[in-house]
């Protein structure tokens, strides 16, 4: 239910940017457009209500979305799309599932997982590595650069891919997993957790870092994401009751922020047809309002007040007290002075300039209505979850309660 209602919720709104996005840059072939968009839509929440592992149309949905262009660059960008998301979950998944039928005789998701008792802890371990990188939609390192490949699609296209789709699909699908497919009991008896654990904090660390490099925006929301979205993996792995529930809002929390934080870089190409943070030098002075919602979406993503992103950071800073995993604390902590590194030079230069430094003219103004009202909306939004998380928090409170007993 949490997944589902963030993933309806924000499609109604990234169905209104894409309306203003599209018909702003005068794009081609809308209605096919507009039918993949729907697609992609019925495929995600039919991932978020499975019973079991044997659900998968997003990957073919999404494909037209991310080479709408058509050009070179989106052919070669489509192939390495499929060549890893559809790739991994033959080569990796697919074997998983033939060898857990063959184990527990069902491949339907159980509250206390189906594995436990089935096979030796090497085997149970073959099977939690192969479905941890099984799935690439989670952007997993070193299964990623999919991820930033896939930029060369239109902005709201990286929405929906970053924030509402395909790596919120295949997060939740890593969640499922291992609270479905293995169990808790089960990790925990095979100390199973460190492993989990070490593989999300490298990908936080290292995404985060590579993010600091980057000039392009967007291929830096693509790092971003690479990071945030093993926040949800290690929530998970610290195998605690609050860490799991920071995982879980996470998902809400960094969707929000992140869609307004697309939203604004779509709106600044609509406006300017600017693309590189270099070039962006003065934009608050001529565009406001979108770059007040990327500030306030980016303290989200940093974990700060006020905005909802506080509350997952700061339930994941819980569970690691609560799980005894001291080092996780500094990767926590490290993580988000990395985000406020590559976020904060852009709010700065964009209004904290010189009129010499400013690299727009008078004539430059906000993007048309139909880009900057739904971004204004989710900006508002991450910041009343801060205030009101419900029902988030309160979903993902009883899936906790619901796997551990509690």
């Amino acid at each position: 239910m949490l997944f589902a209602l963030v993933s309806s919720s924000l499609w109604i709104v990234t169905s209104a940017y894409s309306i203003g996005y599209m018909r702003g840059l005068k794009e081609h072939s809308q209605t096919r457009y507009f039918c993949f968009f729907a697609l992609a839509l019925s495929a995600t929440i039919g991932v978020a209500f499975s019973a079991n592992l044997l659900t998968e149309m997003l990957s073919f949905a999404t494909y037209p979305l991310v080479t709408h262009h058509q050009d070179e660059e989106a052919r070669s960008s489509g192939r390495k799309y499929l060549l890893y998301i559809v790739g991994t979950s033959i080569g990796f998944v697919l074997p998983a599932m033939l060898i857990s039928y063959n184990l527990a005789g069902t491949l339907e998701f159980a509250r206390q997982g189906f594995l436990a008792g089935t096979g030796s802890k090497g085997l149970i371990g073959l099977l939690l590595i192969l479905l941890i990188f099984g799935f690439a939609k989670a952007a997993i390192m070193p299964f990623h650069s999919w991820l930033p490949a896939a930029m060369v699609a239109p902005t709201p296209v990286s929405a929906l891919l970053h924030a509402v789709a395909v790596v919120k699909v295949g997060v939740f699908s890593i969640v499922r997993v291992l609270t479905g497919v293995f169990g808790i009991n089960l990790l925990l008896s095979f100390d199973f957790g460190p492993f989990i654990i070490f593989v999300a904090s490298v990908t936080i660390l290292v995404g985060s870092f590579i993010a600091l490099t980057q000039d392009n925006l967007k291929r830096l929301l693509a790092f971003s994401t690479i990071a945030q979205l093993s926040y949800i993996v290690l929530g998970i792995g610290l195998l605690s009751p609050k860490g799991m529930t920071g995982g879980m809002v996470h998902i809400a929390m960094h969707a929000f922020g992140k869609i307004t934080l697309f939203f604004c870089a779509g709106a600044i190409f609509v406006a300017t047809g600017k693309r590189n943070i270099s070039e962006m030098i003065g934009i608050g002075r001529r565009m406001p309002v979108t770059m007040a919602a990327f500030f306030i979406a980016s303290l989200s993503i940093i974990g700060l007040p006020p905005c909802g992103g506080f509350i997952s950071k700061w339930y994941l800073v819980l569970g690691s007290l609560e799980a005894h995993q001291m080092p996780i604390l500094f990767v926590l902590l490290l993580s988000s002075l990395l985000n406020a590194a590559y976020f904060m030079p852009i709010v700065y230069k964009a209004f904290f300039c010189s009129p010499e430094e400013t690299m727009f003219e008078k004539g430059v103004k906000e993007a048309p209505p139909f880009c900057v009202v739904p971004l204004v909306i989710t900006a508002l939004i991450s910041m009343v979850l801060l205030f009101y998380p419900q029902p988030f928090f309160g979903l993902a409170d009883m899936m906790v309660k619901s796997i551990t007993g509690g």
